[in-house]
């Protein structure tokens, strides 16, 4: 865990719940601000609840994520928002709206929490396609890209309020490999030119081996994370077979995945 003093978001004692079903708790961490840092495992884990509970769509059911030393849940709404606006989030879909352009879509954040003038905010659109490798394409529909375009696009409206930090849900979902390659190193480019903090939900292992400075290990089976640190460093050493066997690629986890092994 980074230092409190540097740690740009830190998840503390949180627990995910729906109803009577527990799907996570006592998840401890912090990230620091510029890290590109991975949650990662298995299908069920709760992976998306975490990254839901730490972008305001899912309160849990006991803790709290930080911002730089501001509680989010225990804040007022005020405060919520304050947080909300100095975050973006890409969905799985991309999440555009099919009947406006790309430049309507990236717009569309803009006229509603700026006072930019149209000038102001069509530039803004221009430049933040250009930076995803859309310039050009700005009245094209949604419909008229590919699967990795539309993520990209996404990724323009996403950055749309110029965020401190980024959330990305499952980014290589969809994607061919060439694709899913281009998408991570723009990732890096963004974390390396902007200084952006990046929290990435996946359980791709290229991606994860890639693109990641820490990633964070979710088990289904005990309902906590198991594991922290720099994925090679786990793959070959961490103390938990179900870590091991994740980052490996392994067909079959052994009987004792859930424990040290």
């Amino acid at each position: 865990m980074n230092d409190e003093g540097t740690a740009h978001i830190e998840v503390r004692d949180l627990a995910l719940a729906y109803g009577d079903r527990v799907v996570q708790e006592g998840l401890n961490f912090s990230i620091a601000r510029g890290e590109v840092f991975i949650i990662m495992g298995g299908s069920g884990c709760g992976k998306s609840s975490l990254m839901k509970a730490m972008t305001g769509l899912l309160r849990p059911s006991a803790g709290d994520v930080w911002y730089e030393g501001q509680p989010y849940w225990a804040g007022d709404e005020q405060q919520r928002q304050e947080i909300r606006q100095r975050c973006g989030v890409l969905f799985q879909s991309g999440a555009l709206w099919s009947s406006l352009t790309l430049a309507e879509n990236v717009a569309l954040p803009m006229r509603h929490r700026t006072r930019l003038s149209e000038a102001q905010i069509e530039e803004l659109c221009a430049w933040r396609l250009a930076l995803v490798g859309l310039r050009g394409f700005e009245d094209y529909y949604p419909n008229e890209l590919s699967g990795g375009m539309r993520k990209r696009a996404g990724l323009a409206r996403a950055m749309a309020l110029d965020p401190e930090i980024l959330y990305f849900d499952e980014p290589s979902a969809g994607l061919d490999p060439v694709s899913a390659r281009l998408l991570d190193d723009l990732i890096l480019e963004l974390s390396a030119s902007l200084g952006t903090t990046i929290v990435v939900v996946t359980h791709d292992l290229a991606s994860i081996f890639a693109i990641a400075g820490r990633a964070l290990y979710l088990d289904a089976g005990s309902r906590t994370q198991l594991a922290l640190g720099e994925p090679a460093a786990l793959r070959e050493h961490c103390e938990h077979a179900a870590v091991r066997a994740f980052l490996s690629r392994e067909a079959t986890v052994p009987a004792d995945a859930g424990e040290t092994g």
